[in-house]
């Protein structure tokens, strides 16, 4: 018997209080309680039925014909139901809920926030969540470049990027040149495929094509320009780090969207900065 999954087990005995299960008679592994309230009806001794394996309240090997939010091997969104100092509990549809130990937790987690999550077994042979989930990605991805997917941030390195979990199953990464705006764990984005790397794992972009983008950020200077009184002190000599600071973009993409309003003639530039005309 396998625990964290669904699996065929032989009825072997009927009780009181529900009844007993294993692969077949004589088996090595301890029976197991299926309790008489999940007991299929007209259910007898020798009919195979599925359920799924966990421990109870008490640590005890149960069976359930109840599928939990997530499997073994599976990595989900769960909500928070309470937040601990030991650890935070998840809902997964049974009825003793989910351990996510306070040292497998990325970022602060509070109860109402849905983390994602795998399962792993503990050291006491327990059923556990975990956000640490890097290692359960796949990088064989059916995704080519410029191809829009949707991810969940799972963690942040501020010398590297936002790791993302594309689709909650592929291995993707905002990297340092492309993290405009501000991320956090557990955030869900929709984000461009920039570069599908040797090993398979994907670059993403959160911003448009270039050629896309320029309206929306030439757009964004003009909105600007009207709460700043039709001025901005920013020019093509401004620092990269205060652009990015002021507009959310890179140094290239507001050299763009200027030259977009100037041919449009919406701004002209002095020696100080970008006056709206």
């Amino acid at each position: 018997m396998e625990i964290g999954k669904i699996q065929k087990l032989t009825i072997l005995r009927k009780t009181s209080i529900g009844v007993y299960l294993n692969e077949f008679e004589g088996a090595l592994d301890d029976d197991v309680l299926l309790p008489q309230s999940q007991v299929p009806e007209g259910a007898q001794p020798g009919d195979e039925i599925s359920v799924f394996i966990y421990r109870d309240s008490k640590d005890r090997l149960i069976a359930t014909v109840r599928t939990p939010k997530i499997l073994f091997g599976d990595i989900k969104k769960l909500r928070v139901v309470e937040a601990t100092g030991i650890g935070a509990f998840l809902d997964w549809g049974l009825e003793k809920d989910l351990l996510l130990p306070f040292k497998e937790q990325i970022g602060k987690v509070r109860t109402g926030d849905d983390c994602l999550v795998a399962l792993y077994v503990d050291k006491s042979d327990r059923l556990c969540a975990t956000m640490k989930i890097h290692n359960m990605l796949t990088d064989k991805s059916p995704f080519q470049e410029n191809d829009q997917v949707k991810g969940t941030v799972y963690a942040i390195n501020k010398e590297m990027g936002v790791f993302v979990a594309v689709e909650n199953k592929y291995h993707g990464m905002i990297p340092l040149n492309e993290m405009f705006g501000i991320f956090d764990i557990g955030d869900v984005v929709e984000a461009r495929i920039i570069k599908v790397r040797h090993d398979g794992k994907l670059n993403l972009s959160v911003r448009k094509q270039a050629h896309d983008e320029i309206d929306d950020d030439a757009e964004k200077i003009m909105k600007n320009l009207v709460k700043k009184n039709g001025f901005l002190p920013f020019n093509d000599k401004s620092q990269a780090s205060a652009i990015k600071a002021e507009f959310g973009m890179s140094k290239s993409a507001f050299k763009r969207a200027v030259g977009r309003l100037l041919k449009n003639k919406k701004i002209e530039i002095t020696e100080k900065g970008i006056k709206m005309l």
